[in-house]
């Protein structure tokens, strides 16, 4: 669930009581919720109890990010951070030992629809290395213009978590499409791994 405050990102989405809402009527969903929020330190609590699994903030947020990491783990939820297209992978190294994600945003966070930025795949690549050489253990995810062939490029990436909407929501069989793309990635991710 993309939450956007029309100041971090130039839209508006949800609020907690949507989260409330999906919640109470898919109860078995891991709800992963994304603050797109200039200040998401002030809002951390409510989509907790709103019923959020995962909650990710921005590095690039207007907060005491660390403290902010600190807190939703004291909440007993899964902690992410995320990455803006423009922003460099190594703003993230002091805190990648704090989370159980890293989202890297390979699209300008705000609206869907929007063309996948190549240039992401070496942040995916370094934050893969750096989880490597520092012991660490987290998620790495990808979201922004996610289809059957970019699915395959940030699989083989490093990226082992994929959000797609426009594809999806495009496809007329949004089952297979989800299972195609999911053998795309698991394939190319395999190959990944063989290679290193």
């Amino acid at each position: 669930m993309d939450i956007m405050d029309g100041v971090f990102v130039p839209n508006i989405s949800l609020g907690p009581d949507v989260v409330r809402m999906i919640r109470r009527e898919t109860p078995d969903f891991h709800r992963h919720v994304h603050l797109m929020l200039i200040r998401p330190d002030r809002y951390i609590e409510r989509f907790v109890d709103a019923g959020a699994d995962t909650l990710l903030i921005h590095i690039e947020a207007d907060c005491d990010v660390v403290r902010t990491l600190v807190e939703i783990r004291r909440l007993g939820i899964r902690v992410g951070i995320t990455l803006n297209p423009e922003t460099a992978v190594e703003t993230l190294y002091p805190v990648l030992g704090q989370v159980d994600e890293v989202l890297v945003m390979s699209v300008r966070p705000g609206y869907g629809g929007q063309r996948f930025m190549p240039e992401v795949l070496p942040k995916i690549r370094a934050l893969r290395q750096r989880e490597r050489e520092q012991g660490l253990r987290f998620d790495i995810a990808v979201d922004g213009g996610i289809d059957r062939e970019t699915a395959q490029l940030v699989a083989r990436a490093g990226a082992n978590l994929l959000i797609a909407g426009t594809s999806l929501f495009g496809a007329s069989d949004m089952r297979a499409a989800i299972a195609e793309m999911r053998a795309l990635a698991e394939k190319a991710r395999a190959t990944q791994n063989k290679e290193e």
